[in-house]
């Protein structure tokens, strides 16, 4: 595969910088889409590493299907052994093999937002927490936040114990957590949040991913949450290979609009 005749020079220098940490700043219609679908192949094609020893995350189903057809059209069915997914589907799948060791049964339930906003009324309701002074919704967004920030149930009562307001939301977190255990069950902002639970707990795991995933690729990274990095941060620490793609421009508007 010739990539000095299929990309430009700053697109060949990022298809085909493989080891070490690499950073890619594009923006929108600069082609990383392609820098990253050329990337794959030329690592499995041309540098003959394992299909297997690469992930590659995307934050969207579709944009993982697209840049899964896209390498196979390049290079086979092979492809079909790495993992090219988001983030929540490449932790379901960690998650089915070794929830175990967080004490949860390898077939749990991951509730949809209906499932979700159910719950916690039942938990308000226990806890006699009228929706009138606090929506459901309302929990659901705290809650939510707290997870994508691996703020655990116990540390958020502990970090809201003199607000009155807040500490309502904690005590619903507490119990809501403790529900969806013993339903066997995980809401959608689990999934990344009990992954990195699992790696921080469970040497043995993490290393035995770590070394599974020898190259990590990572687009939209400027869309990253803390749980997101946290999780990249973990199986990057094994080889350090690890590129990340972003959008500086996107980047600098969120920094903008936050300041």
């Amino acid at each position: 595969m010739d990539l000095k005749k299929l990309l430009n020079p700053e697109q060949y220098d990022a298809a085909t910088t493989i080891e070490g940490p690499v950073l890619i700043l594009a923006g929108a219609g600069s082609g990383k889409t392609r820098v990253l679908t050329y990337r794959i192949a030329h690592m499995i094609e041309d540098l003959g590493i394992y299909p297997s020893q690469i992930l590659a995350i995307t934050f969207t189903n579709k944009a993982a299907g697209e840049m899964k057809d896209r390498v196979r059209r390049m290079v086979g069915d092979i492809v079909d052994t790495m993992w090219i997914s988001t983030f929540h589907s490449s932790c379901v799948r960690i998650l089915r093999r070794e929830i175990d060791k967080l004490g949860y049964k390898k077939n749990f339930t991951i509730y949809d937002s209906s499932d979700q906003k159910t719950l916690i009324k039942q938990c308000m309701k226990e806890l006699k927490i009228n929706d009138k002074d606090i929506s459901e919704n309302e929990i659901i967004g705290r809650i939510g936040k707290a997870k994508d920030n691996l703020i655990t149930a116990e540390q958020f009562k502990r970090d809201n114990q003199h607000n009155f307001r807040d500490n309502k939301i904690a005590d619903v977190y507490v119990l809501y957590q403790k529900r969806l255990k013993s339903n066997n069950a995980l809401d959608f902002d689990d999934l990344i949040f009990k992954t990195v639970d699992l790696f921080r707990t469970n040497k043995e795991v993490l290393e035995f991913y770590q070394r599974k995933f020898k190259y990590i690729m990572v687009d939209e990274y400027q869309d990253t949450n803390k749980s997101q990095y946290e999780l990249v941060r973990l199986l990057g620490k094994g080889h350090r290979n690890v590129c990340v793609v972003g959008d500086d421009d996107r980047a600098r508007r969120s920094r903008i609009t936050a300041s």
